[in-house]
């Protein structure tokens, strides 16, 4: 697991580390250089120039003390000083004239066109504004030199918290992020503008990055780990038991695939309730499956109340359609599922106009969601649109707002490239899968992922965002063995077997 910080957060992480812990700020800058410097290095020749392109804060500064320490090893290496030597950090201004001290040439105006490096170190975390002006016309003419770009912390105009841009950024082949992953770098459409990022180590002490940051984080490799023990001495029941609510008349794509995905997960049991129609396609595709199946229009709650019982997660939505008899077993199961409810699909859409969980706030003209802390909910971004009101444009452009407005005691699983889950007090960002997942029934193979993990006991926020990785992981992997192009979402139900 690795942290990610907001900008606010990363600014809590530095003046805790200067001014509580006492690390002094000029020693993480000069270790911050050292990273920068050490990366430019590792891709240029001694044929190559190199300019450092600073603002005047102590962004600015690094990127001046790396040049400084690439000049000392021998590099021509200049600066570029774009904002008003006045107006500089302390810190900045030491850095200028360590720099003119031993000979370097520090410029207010430079020919970008005869550089084949720069490094990018107009702006930090602080940005906030649209970048305008002689800056804009700056960061344009160097993601036009053709130069290979190395940014600093981030790319200048690339805001850390959303990953938005902010008029206009550098486009980086590479960026140098310090003490731990920005969200801007990890959120569209910033991470398309950050190249191979590296997060570098310059001395922030763990303690103080855990204790500001621990509620935000990624997933990596190792952390499949966490995955739920499987014990020499088990069964069939030790692994819980998933029922999948899903299917409509001959409709029964979506609950094969949600179900073989639990299995493929490692839940001991999984049962399939569906209309009588798809059985015995069901029992066809999936023999390893239980089947109960009820005719459309006739549902018999009592019954329902023991299948629900019987399970260990539930899952509902996928492939029910929008009948008055999908609605009723919809809100059933809201009412009396007590274990994780995984909502997908149409079990959202039906949710749309009731009262009782989508409220109208109208003195805060937004909408609420008002859901037990039980559920998982999985929308993709149609199905926010239509649960929130908000335009599917607003939700792109603002997945971060959008996903910490909603975050409450429930868990909200935001699908998107970069899916974010969410809830009251955690966030995760995905890092994981490609845009072959792009596909049909890609969302009920995670259902059934999600599923088989908070029936194997995982907490629902740890199953959800530990299965959104898997998820990715699984179409990573499946990308390798056919194509981008090609990939269906059955096939990532049969990479589960080598991912996991």
């Amino acid at each position: 697991m690795k942290y990610t910080a907001d900008a606010q957060t990363m600014n809590a992480i530095d003046r805790y580390t200067m001014e509580t812990i006492g690390i002094p700020s000029m020693v993480l800058m000069e270790k911050a250089a050292m990273k920068v410097a050490e990366t430019v290095a590792e891709h240029i020749g001694q044929s190559d120039k190199v300019l450092a392109v600073c603002g005047s804060g102590n962004n600015g500064g690094d990127g001046a003390a790396a040049a400084r320490l690439l000049h000392e090893q021998g590099y021509h290496a200049d600066i570029l000083l774009a904002g008003e030597e006045e107006r500089a950090s302390e810190q900045m201004k030491a850095q200028l004239n360590i720099a003119r001290n031993l000979g370097m040439s520090v410029y207010n105006s430079a020919k970008i066109c005869e550089y084949t490096v720069i490094i990018d170190s107009l702006f930090g975390v602080g940005l906030k504004r649209n970048i305008e002006g002689k800056y804009a016309k700056l960061i344009q003419e160097i993601n036009e030199s053709g130069a290979l770009a190395v940014s600093v912390d981030l790319p200048s105009g690339v805001d850390a918290t959303n990953g938005k841009i902010l008029g206009i950024a550098i486009n980086a082949d590479y960026t140098v992020t310090f003490g731990c992953q920005k969200n801007g770098l990890i959120l569209f459409p910033g991470c398309s503008y950050a190249g191979k990022v590296i997060v570098a180590d310059i001395g922030f002490p763990r303690a103080v990055i855990e204790q500001f940051g621990k509620n935000s984080f990624y997933y990596e490799p190792d952390d499949l780990l966490k995955l739920p023990e499987r014990k020499w001495r088990s069964n069939k029941g030790t692994y819980g038991k998933v029922l999948v609510i899903a299917g409509s008349e001959d409709i029964c794509g979506a609950a094969y695939l949600s179900a073989k995905a639990a299995y493929r997960t490692g839940a001991g049991l999984v049962k399939v309730l569906t209309p009588a129609c798809n059985k015995a396609v069901i029992q066809s595709l999936l023999p390893e499956a239980l089947v109960s199946a009820y005719e459309s229009g006739e549902v018999n709650y009592r019954w329902l109340k023991e299948e629900i019982d019987w399970a260990t997660a539930v899952v509902i939505g996928p492939g029910m359609g929008m009948s008055q008899t999908s609605r009723e077993i919809v809100l059933f199961a809201i009412e009396n599922v007590k274990k994780p409810l995984i909502m997908d699909a149409d079990s959202i859409n039906l949710l749309e106009d009731e009262e009782k969980y989508v409220i109208n706030d109208e003195i805060n003209h937004n909408t609420v969601l008002h859901l037990p802390s039980n559920v998982i909910l999985t929308p993709h971004l149609k199905e926010m649109s239509r649960l929130t009101k908000l335009p599917v444009e607003h939700i792109i452009s603002n997945l971060y707002e959008v996903a910490m407005e909603y975050r409450s005691s429930y868990v909200l699983v935001l699908k998107d490239a970069r899916t974010i889950v969410a809830d009251k007090e955690r966030m995760y960002f995905n890092v994981s899968g490609n845009d072959g997942m792009a596909t049909g029934g890609s969302g009920d193979v995670l259902t059934g992922i999600i599923a088989a993990l908070a029936a194997q006991g995982m907490s629902n926020f740890d199953a959800a965002a530990m299965a959104v990785y898997i998820h990715g992981l699984a179409g990573d992997y499946a990308v390798d063995k056919t194509s981008r192009y090609s990939l269906m979402a059955g096939d990532l139900i049969d990479a589960l077997s080598y991912v996991l």
